[in-house]
């Protein structure tokens, strides 16, 4: 899963979520309508949570 994050000045919004960074892409031009030319946007890849901790497992134990 993926979601899309737009930053407008002090205004962020998160946006999804979308099953492929291309889906993110393809909304992208229909959301950037409603903010300023000066918009800032990223694409970021979602993680299960049981992944993230089984991340901190190895992290722990590698100290």
């Amino acid at each position: 899963m993926y979601l899309l994050t737009i930053r407008d000045g002090l205004v962020t919004r998160h946006i999804g979520p979308y099953e492929s960074p291309k889906q993110a892409s393809d909304d992208l031009d229909r959301l950037l309508e409603r903010f300023g030319e000066r918009a800032r946007w990223q694409i970021h890849a979602l993680e299960a949570p049981h992944e993230v901790m089984r991340g901190s497992d190895h992290l722990a134990a590698a100290a």
